[in-house]
Protein backbone atom coordinates (compact mmCIF):
# COMPACT_ATOMS: atom_id res chain seq x y z
CA UNK A 1 0.00 0.00 0.00
CA UNK A 2 2.82 2.40 0.89
CA UNK A 3 4.57 1.55 -2.37
CA UNK A 4 1.43 2.38 -4.40
CA UNK A 5 0.99 5.72 -2.58
CA UNK A 6 4.63 6.59 -3.22
CA UNK A 7 4.28 5.71 -6.90
CA UNK A 8 1.11 7.79 -7.29
CA UNK A 9 2.78 10.76 -5.62
CA UNK A 10 5.81 10.42 -7.90
CA UNK A 11 3.62 10.55 -11.04
CA UNK A 12 3.26 14.21 -12.01
CA UNK A 13 -0.25 15.52 -12.48
CA UNK A 14 -1.36 17.67 -15.42
CA UNK A 15 -1.05 20.75 -13.23
CA UNK A 16 2.53 19.82 -12.31
CA UNK A 17 3.45 19.26 -15.95
CA UNK A 18 1.98 22.63 -16.91
CA UNK A 19 3.96 24.32 -14.13
CA UNK A 20 7.17 22.60 -15.26
CA UNK A 21 6.59 23.78 -18.85
CA UNK A 22 5.93 27.36 -17.72
CA UNK A 23 9.07 27.38 -15.58
CA UNK A 24 11.12 25.93 -18.43
CA UNK A 25 9.87 28.59 -20.87
CA UNK A 26 10.50 31.31 -18.28
CA UNK A 27 14.12 30.21 -17.80
CA UNK A 28 14.81 29.92 -21.53
CA UNK A 29 13.55 33.39 -22.43
CA UNK A 30 16.36 35.99 -22.24
CA UNK A 31 15.85 38.48 -19.39
CA UNK A 32 12.34 37.16 -18.97
CA UNK A 33 10.81 37.49 -15.57
CA UNK A 34 7.34 36.74 -14.34
CA UNK A 35 6.05 39.87 -16.08
CA UNK A 36 6.82 38.68 -19.60
CA UNK A 37 5.44 35.21 -18.90
CA UNK A 38 2.26 36.85 -17.63
CA UNK A 39 1.93 38.82 -20.85
CA UNK A 40 2.37 35.62 -22.83
CA UNK A 41 -0.57 34.07 -21.01
CA UNK A 42 -2.60 37.26 -21.62
CA UNK A 43 -1.74 37.24 -25.31
CA UNK A 44 -4.84 35.29 -26.47
CA UNK A 45 -7.17 37.74 -24.71
CA UNK A 46 -5.21 40.70 -26.09
CA UNK A 47 -5.48 39.29 -29.60
CA UNK A 48 -9.25 38.87 -29.25
CA UNK A 49 -9.54 42.45 -27.94
CA UNK A 50 -7.43 43.78 -30.81
CA UNK A 51 -9.41 41.98 -33.50
CA UNK A 52 -12.93 42.58 -32.20
CA UNK A 53 -12.57 45.91 -30.34
CA UNK A 54 -9.29 47.65 -31.02
CA UNK A 55 -9.40 47.44 -34.82
CA UNK A 56 -13.08 48.57 -35.14
CA UNK A 57 -12.39 51.57 -32.89
CA UNK A 58 -9.39 52.69 -34.94
CA UNK A 59 -11.03 51.90 -38.29
CA UNK A 60 -14.11 53.93 -37.32
CA UNK A 61 -11.85 56.92 -36.68
CA UNK A 62 -10.13 56.33 -40.02
CA UNK A 63 -13.48 55.97 -41.79
CA UNK A 64 -14.73 59.30 -40.41
CA UNK A 65 -12.38 61.13 -42.80
CA UNK A 66 -13.73 59.36 -45.89
CA UNK A 67 -16.92 58.98 -47.88
CA UNK A 68 -18.09 55.38 -48.27
CA UNK A 69 -18.60 54.49 -51.94
CA UNK A 70 -19.45 50.80 -51.54
CA UNK A 71 -17.87 47.41 -50.94
CA UNK A 72 -14.51 47.01 -52.66
CA UNK A 73 -13.34 44.12 -54.84
CA UNK A 74 -9.77 45.37 -55.07
CA UNK A 75 -7.22 42.75 -54.06
CA UNK A 76 -4.64 43.80 -51.48
CA UNK A 77 -2.61 40.58 -51.67
CA UNK A 78 -3.11 36.89 -52.35
CA UNK A 79 -1.21 33.64 -52.22
CA UNK A 80 -1.76 30.19 -53.63
CA UNK A 81 -0.04 27.15 -52.16
CA UNK A 82 -1.85 24.67 -54.39
CA UNK A 83 -3.70 22.96 -51.58
CA UNK A 84 -4.67 26.30 -50.02
CA UNK A 85 -5.19 29.79 -51.42
CA UNK A 86 -6.27 33.05 -49.86
CA UNK A 87 -7.17 36.46 -51.28
CA UNK A 88 -7.47 39.58 -49.11
CA UNK A 89 -9.62 42.34 -50.60
CA UNK A 90 -9.92 45.93 -49.51
CA UNK A 91 -12.73 46.51 -47.03
CA UNK A 92 -14.44 49.35 -48.90
CA UNK A 93 -14.12 51.90 -51.66
CA UNK A 94 -13.44 55.20 -49.93
CA UNK A 95 -12.99 58.80 -51.03
CA UNK A 96 -10.98 61.07 -48.77
CA UNK A 97 -13.02 64.11 -47.66
CA UNK A 98 -10.91 65.36 -44.75
CA UNK A 99 -13.00 67.10 -42.08
CA UNK A 100 -16.09 67.46 -44.29
CA UNK A 101 -18.00 64.82 -42.29
CA UNK A 102 -17.40 66.79 -39.11
CA UNK A 103 -18.20 70.21 -40.56
CA UNK A 104 -21.41 68.80 -42.06
CA UNK A 105 -22.68 68.27 -38.49
CA UNK A 106 -22.93 72.04 -38.05
CA UNK A 107 -25.69 72.29 -40.65
CA UNK A 108 -27.41 68.94 -40.01
CA UNK A 109 -30.80 69.82 -38.53
CA UNK A 110 -31.70 66.20 -37.78
CA UNK A 111 -28.48 65.75 -35.80
CA UNK A 112 -29.30 68.93 -33.85
CA UNK A 113 -32.79 67.55 -33.15
CA UNK A 114 -31.36 64.19 -32.03
CA UNK A 115 -28.90 65.98 -29.73
CA UNK A 116 -31.73 68.09 -28.30
CA UNK A 117 -33.94 65.03 -27.71
CA UNK A 118 -31.15 63.12 -26.00
CA UNK A 119 -30.24 66.13 -23.84
CA UNK A 120 -33.89 66.65 -22.89
CA UNK A 121 -34.26 63.02 -21.82
CA UNK A 122 -30.98 63.27 -19.89
CA UNK A 123 -31.94 66.42 -17.97
CA UNK A 124 -35.36 65.05 -17.01
CA UNK A 125 -34.81 61.33 -16.64
CA UNK A 126 -31.48 61.11 -14.81
CA UNK A 127 -32.33 63.48 -11.89
CA UNK A 128 -35.79 61.88 -11.58
CA UNK A 129 -34.42 58.35 -11.58
CA UNK A 130 -31.57 59.08 -9.16
CA UNK A 131 -33.94 60.88 -6.77
CA UNK A 132 -36.41 57.98 -6.80
CA UNK A 133 -33.62 55.44 -6.39
CA UNK A 134 -32.25 57.37 -3.41
CA UNK A 135 -35.69 57.61 -1.79
CA UNK A 136 -36.29 53.87 -2.17
CA UNK A 137 -32.78 53.05 -0.92
CA UNK A 138 -33.17 55.21 2.19
CA UNK A 139 -36.61 53.69 2.87
CA UNK A 140 -35.34 50.12 2.55
CA UNK A 141 -32.33 50.94 4.71
CA UNK A 142 -34.57 51.99 7.61
CA UNK A 143 -34.54 49.57 10.52
CA UNK A 144 -38.33 49.53 10.96
CA UNK A 145 -39.08 48.35 7.38
CA UNK A 146 -40.06 44.68 7.15
CA UNK A 147 -39.84 42.30 4.17
CA UNK A 148 -36.87 44.20 2.74
CA UNK A 149 -35.90 41.30 0.52
CA UNK A 150 -39.33 41.23 -1.11
CA UNK A 151 -39.32 44.99 -1.77
CA UNK A 152 -35.76 44.88 -3.14
CA UNK A 153 -36.70 42.08 -5.53
CA UNK A 154 -39.87 43.80 -6.73
CA UNK A 155 -38.13 47.14 -7.31
CA UNK A 156 -35.11 45.61 -9.02
CA UNK A 157 -37.12 43.20 -11.19
CA UNK A 158 -37.75 45.63 -14.11
CA UNK A 159 -34.05 45.65 -15.04
CA UNK A 160 -34.39 42.01 -16.12
CA UNK A 161 -37.13 42.88 -18.62
CA UNK A 162 -36.30 42.51 -22.30
CA UNK A 163 -35.71 45.91 -23.93
CA UNK A 164 -38.06 45.35 -26.85
CA UNK A 165 -40.73 43.68 -24.72
CA UNK A 166 -40.97 46.37 -22.06
CA UNK A 167 -40.80 49.17 -24.66
CA UNK A 168 -43.72 47.56 -26.49
CA UNK A 169 -45.69 47.29 -23.24
CA UNK A 170 -45.14 50.99 -22.57
CA UNK A 171 -46.17 51.76 -26.15
CA UNK A 172 -49.46 49.90 -25.69
CA UNK A 173 -50.11 51.54 -22.31
CA UNK A 174 -49.56 55.03 -23.75
CA UNK A 175 -51.90 54.68 -26.75
CA UNK A 176 -54.78 57.16 -26.96
CA UNK A 177 -57.10 54.40 -25.74
CA UNK A 178 -54.45 52.74 -23.60
CA UNK A 179 -54.40 51.91 -19.91
CA UNK A 180 -52.85 55.19 -18.74
CA UNK A 181 -55.39 57.42 -20.50
CA UNK A 182 -58.19 55.10 -19.33
CA UNK A 183 -57.14 55.64 -15.71
CA UNK A 184 -56.79 59.40 -16.21
CA UNK A 185 -60.23 59.78 -17.77
CA UNK A 186 -61.75 57.51 -15.11
CA UNK A 187 -60.76 59.99 -12.37
CA UNK A 188 -61.92 63.01 -14.36
CA UNK A 189 -58.57 64.09 -15.83
CA UNK A 190 -58.07 64.78 -19.55
CA UNK A 191 -56.37 62.21 -21.74
CA UNK A 192 -52.76 62.98 -22.67
CA UNK A 193 -51.48 62.65 -26.27
CA UNK A 194 -48.49 60.53 -25.27
CA UNK A 195 -47.57 59.47 -28.80
CA UNK A 196 -48.73 62.39 -30.93
CA UNK A 197 -47.25 65.30 -28.98
CA UNK A 198 -43.54 66.08 -29.26
CA UNK A 199 -43.23 66.84 -25.55
CA UNK A 200 -45.25 63.89 -24.29
CA UNK A 201 -43.60 61.39 -26.64
CA UNK A 202 -40.25 62.33 -25.08
CA UNK A 203 -41.82 62.00 -21.64
CA UNK A 204 -42.98 58.51 -22.60
CA UNK A 205 -39.34 57.53 -23.16
CA UNK A 206 -38.43 59.19 -19.85
CA UNK A 207 -41.09 57.15 -18.05
CA UNK A 208 -40.04 53.87 -19.68
CA UNK A 209 -36.33 54.31 -18.93
CA UNK A 210 -37.02 55.48 -15.37
CA UNK A 211 -39.22 52.45 -14.69
CA UNK A 212 -36.56 50.05 -15.91
CA UNK A 213 -33.44 51.47 -14.23
CA UNK A 214 -34.64 52.96 -10.94
CA UNK A 215 -34.49 49.63 -9.09
CA UNK A 216 -31.03 48.85 -10.44
CA UNK A 217 -29.64 52.14 -9.16
CA UNK A 218 -31.53 51.70 -5.90
CA UNK A 219 -29.61 48.48 -5.25
CA UNK A 220 -26.29 50.31 -5.80
CA UNK A 221 -27.28 53.18 -3.51
CA UNK A 222 -28.59 50.77 -0.87
CA UNK A 223 -25.24 48.98 -0.85
CA UNK A 224 -23.56 52.37 -0.36
CA UNK A 225 -25.90 53.28 2.50
CA UNK A 226 -25.06 50.07 4.33
CA UNK A 227 -21.38 51.04 4.41
CA UNK A 228 -22.00 54.34 6.24
CA UNK A 229 -20.63 53.99 9.81
CA UNK A 230 -23.40 53.97 12.39
CA UNK A 231 -21.18 55.96 14.77
CA UNK A 232 -21.62 59.03 12.58
CA UNK A 233 -25.38 58.95 13.08
CA UNK A 234 -24.95 58.44 16.82
CA UNK A 235 -22.59 61.40 17.02
CA UNK A 236 -25.07 63.52 15.06
CA UNK A 237 -27.88 62.53 17.44
CA UNK A 238 -25.75 63.55 20.44
CA UNK A 239 -25.30 66.96 18.79
CA UNK A 240 -29.06 67.25 18.44
CA UNK A 241 -29.31 66.76 14.66
CA UNK A 242 -32.73 66.08 13.20
CA UNK A 243 -33.45 63.33 10.67
CA UNK A 244 -33.17 65.76 7.80
CA UNK A 245 -29.88 67.15 9.14
CA UNK A 246 -28.47 63.62 9.51
CA UNK A 247 -29.49 62.90 5.95
CA UNK A 248 -27.97 66.13 4.65
CA UNK A 249 -24.74 66.25 6.65
CA UNK A 250 -24.03 62.53 7.16
CA UNK A 251 -25.77 60.40 4.54
CA UNK A 252 -25.23 62.53 1.44
CA UNK A 253 -21.50 63.25 2.04
CA UNK A 254 -20.80 59.60 2.82
CA UNK A 255 -22.81 58.48 -0.20
CA UNK A 256 -21.18 60.97 -2.56
CA UNK A 257 -18.86 58.53 -4.42
CA UNK A 258 -21.74 56.10 -5.00
CA UNK A 259 -24.04 58.90 -6.16
CA UNK A 260 -21.34 60.09 -8.53
CA UNK A 261 -21.00 56.58 -9.97
CA UNK A 262 -24.77 56.32 -10.47
CA UNK A 263 -25.01 59.74 -12.14
CA UNK A 264 -22.09 59.11 -14.50
CA UNK A 265 -23.26 55.64 -15.57
CA UNK A 266 -26.84 56.88 -15.98
CA UNK A 267 -25.61 59.75 -18.17
CA UNK A 268 -23.68 57.33 -20.37
CA UNK A 269 -26.69 55.01 -20.54
CA UNK A 270 -28.99 57.86 -21.60
CA UNK A 271 -26.73 58.76 -24.51
CA UNK A 272 -26.86 55.09 -25.58
CA UNK A 273 -30.68 54.93 -25.77
CA UNK A 274 -31.81 53.04 -28.85
CA UNK A 275 -34.48 50.38 -28.38
CA UNK A 276 -36.99 52.56 -26.52
CA UNK A 277 -37.10 55.44 -29.04
CA UNK A 278 -37.16 53.01 -32.00
CA UNK A 279 -40.15 51.11 -30.59
CA UNK A 280 -42.03 54.24 -29.54
CA UNK A 281 -41.34 55.95 -32.86
CA UNK A 282 -42.55 52.83 -34.66
CA UNK A 283 -45.79 53.07 -32.67
CA UNK A 284 -46.68 56.46 -34.13
CA UNK A 285 -44.62 59.01 -32.21
CA UNK A 286 -43.13 61.74 -34.45
CA UNK A 287 -39.58 60.91 -35.50
CA UNK A 288 -38.15 64.36 -34.87
CA UNK A 289 -39.34 64.33 -31.26
CA UNK A 290 -38.06 60.89 -30.26
CA UNK A 291 -34.95 60.21 -32.34
CA UNK A 292 -31.79 59.95 -30.24
CA UNK A 293 -28.16 60.24 -31.29
CA UNK A 294 -27.56 56.48 -31.35
CA UNK A 295 -30.74 55.94 -33.36
CA UNK A 296 -29.61 58.61 -35.83
CA UNK A 297 -26.18 56.95 -36.12
CA UNK A 298 -27.85 53.60 -36.84
CA UNK A 299 -30.13 55.15 -39.45
CA UNK A 300 -27.22 56.97 -41.12
CA UNK A 301 -24.95 53.91 -41.18
CA UNK A 302 -27.23 50.95 -41.90
CA UNK A 303 -30.19 52.51 -43.71
CA UNK A 304 -28.59 55.37 -45.65
CA UNK A 305 -25.18 53.62 -45.85
CA UNK A 306 -23.30 56.86 -45.15
CA UNK A 307 -20.68 55.04 -43.12
CA UNK A 308 -18.14 57.87 -43.12
CA UNK A 309 -20.64 60.38 -41.78
CA UNK A 310 -21.93 57.84 -39.23
CA UNK A 311 -18.35 57.30 -38.04
CA UNK A 312 -17.94 61.05 -37.52
CA UNK A 313 -21.21 61.09 -35.57
CA UNK A 314 -19.92 58.25 -33.41
CA UNK A 315 -16.76 60.09 -32.46
CA UNK A 316 -18.67 63.30 -31.76
CA UNK A 317 -20.90 61.29 -29.42
CA UNK A 318 -17.83 59.82 -27.70
CA UNK A 319 -16.41 63.33 -27.26
CA UNK A 320 -19.67 64.67 -25.78
CA UNK A 321 -20.04 61.76 -23.35
CA UNK A 322 -16.37 61.97 -22.31
CA UNK A 323 -16.65 65.71 -21.71
CA UNK A 324 -19.81 65.36 -19.61
CA UNK A 325 -18.30 62.50 -17.61
CA UNK A 326 -15.15 64.52 -16.95
CA UNK A 327 -17.21 67.51 -15.77
CA UNK A 328 -19.31 65.31 -13.49
CA UNK A 329 -16.23 63.65 -12.02
CA UNK A 330 -14.55 67.02 -11.39
CA UNK A 331 -17.65 68.62 -9.85
CA UNK A 332 -18.82 65.58 -7.90
CA UNK A 333 -15.41 64.41 -6.78
CA UNK A 334 -13.82 67.67 -5.70
CA UNK A 335 -14.67 67.07 -2.08
CA UNK A 336 -13.28 63.55 -1.95
CA UNK A 337 -10.24 62.87 0.10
Amino acid sequence: MATQDTASQATPTARDRLRFVRQSVSHRLPNAGEGLVGYLFLLPALLVFTVFLGFPILYTLYLSFFRFEGVSNETVFWFDLGFFSYELTRIADLTFVGLNNYTALLSDSLFHQALFNTTFILLVQVPLMVALALVFAVALNASFVRFKGVFRTVLALPVSANLVAYSTVFLLMMQDAGLVNYVLTSVGLPAIPWLTSSFWSRMTIVGAVTWRWTGYNMIILLAGLQTVPQQLYEAAEIDGASRFEKFRYVTIPQLRPVLLFVVVTSTIGTFKLFSEPVIINGGGAPLDSTITIVQYIYQTAFIDFRLGYASALTYVLIAVVSLLSAVQLNVGGEGDA
